[in-house]
């Protein structure tokens, strides 16, 4: 898989987890926020970090955003600020438009104005979204801690015909299947000897870092 071009703009916690998570998975991601001690803290972490007031339609324009794939707008809580930069962004042509909402009400705003999703997220949930964004074989990623999370991914066909054990899932990544979702059944805490098939979907455990290095494997496939 290619890596895309995104630009997240607003660095609350949130949108730092999402521009973080982009990055670690390959992509190249511009991080804007109007506060400079944001954009220090996350320079290091994303491909390029600009301190500018988004709303400021001549400074967004010299960005050059229609090169970018995907724009993650996540200003929620300034509803007005949200709206304006999700216009500007449309305008200035960015592919797809991802914006946090902060309400139903705002979200439908939103989507009126030319998002292409909105999102209204638990705290936290920013990880989950920039799987989500990246790759179409992630179904599900959620947080357990910083440190451990489980993922939905659905199997590469070298896996297919293939037992769990021959397969050596632990020490190749260092995850462990919780479970293999078949078509019409799930077998929860399945033995080694059980067999991968063609639309077969595992639910597996592992550290962040592990978990990274399947997605990275997967999405090769």
């Amino acid at each position: 898989m290619s890596n895309k071009q995104f630009v997240v703009i607003g660095l609350g916690r949130f949108g730092t987890s999402v521009a973080k998570t982009l990055y670690d998975l390959g992509n190249d991601v511009l991080a804007i926020d109007v506060d400079e001690d944001l954009v220090q803290d996350i320079s290091d972490s994303v491909t390029h970090a600009v301190q500018m007031d988004a709303t400021d339609e001549s400074a967004l324009k010299t960005l050059g955003l229609r090169n970018f794939d995907v724009a993650v707008i996540t200003i929620g809580e300034n509803i007005q600020a949200s709206v304006m930069v999700t216009l500007l962004v449309k305008e200035l042509g960015v592919k797809y438009i991802v914006a946090k909402g902060h309400s139903d009400l705002h979200a439908k705003v939103l989507y009126k104005i030319g998002a292409d999703r909105v999102v209204l997220p638990e705290k936290d949930m920013g990880v989950r979204v920039a799987h989500n964004l990246v790759s179409s074989t992630i179904l599900d990623y959620i947080d357990l801690s910083p440190d451990y999370s489980i993922i939905e991914i659905e199997t590469p066909k070298e896996w297919h015909n293939s037992s769990i054990r021959d397969l050596s899932l632990r020490t190749r990544f260092g995850i462990n299947v919780m479970a293999i979702k078949k078509e019409h059944d799930i077998n929860i805490t399945p033995n080694a000897e059980e067999i991968i098939e063609p639309g077969d979907i595992i639910v597996a455990i592992g550290s962040t870092e592990d978990l990274g290095k399947l997605e990275s494997f997967v999405a090769r496939k």
